[in-house]
């Protein structure tokens, strides 16, 4: 299956077992973000209990799903640990109308990333196209005041992933597909995270190839 251009459109949606070969073939392309977003877990929890913060955002299905992200930090992934700091820009209600309202459109997350992020700080933008004025300017914010700008997005080239110190990019034409792998890209963030504190989790890291041999004499 092929990316579809930057303003094409896929002629249909997807359903039933078609919806789940599109997130299957997804997936087998999705090997390159693996150990992305896995080094992202593991310099998180480093930075996190060093006393660091991150900082997340997305419009839409992809504002819940950063606000998924810093509960799963603030309170936990799967077993028991300490809080750390975790800020979604997303669900800050007032402070978005009252941007809105004073400065334009695209200053919505950028104002909040100047008011919150410090040097050496991370901040995580979502976006299925890549392409949202307000998260491109937050990455280019983030930068500018020293943070660690780390983007999920579709396919490449899109501006966020370009404007971003690192990205993984979901190669998948239909935004369903995109976001239900950026979820999984988060949970690998957590659990990652999660490892390298010792909390609870496998200490086994699998190739791709190990995983599928690992499978099959499982069988």
């Amino acid at each position: 299956m092929t990316t579809q251009a930057r303003d094409a459109r896929p002629l249909h949606t997807p359903c039933d077992h078609e919806h789940l070969g599109e997130l299957r073939d997804a997936l087998d392309r999705f090997d390159a973000c693996v150990p992305v977003v896995d080094g992202w877990g593991v310099r998180l929890a480093h930075l996190l209990q060093d006393g660091g913060r991150l900082l997340a955002a997305g419009n839409g299905g992809s504002a819940a799903q950063a606000q998924h992200l810093t509960a799963e930090l603030v309170g936990r992934y799967r077993e028991d640990r300490g809080p750390f700091s975790a800020i979604c820009l997303s669900a800050e209600t007032s402070s978005l109308t009252a941007i809105c309202n004073d400065y334009p459109a695209s200053e919505l997350f950028a104002r909040q990333v100047e008011a919150h992020g410090r040097p050496g700080d991370v901040l995580v933008l979502m976006s299925t196209s890549g392409r949202s004025e307000n998260l491109v300017a937050a990455a280019r914010r983030g930068r500018a005041v020293g943070m660690e700008v780390w983007a999920l997005t579709g396919p490449l080239p899109n501006p966020l992933a370009a404007e971003s110190t690192e990205h993984c990019a979901v190669d998948a034409p239909y935004t369903a597909t995109v976001q239900e792998l950026h979820l999984v890209a988060l949970h690998l963030t957590c659990a990652a995270l999660d490892r390298t504190l010792d909390v609870g989790v496998s200490r086994t890291r699998l190739s791709a190839a190990d995983l599928a041999a690992s499978r099959r004499r499982g069988a």
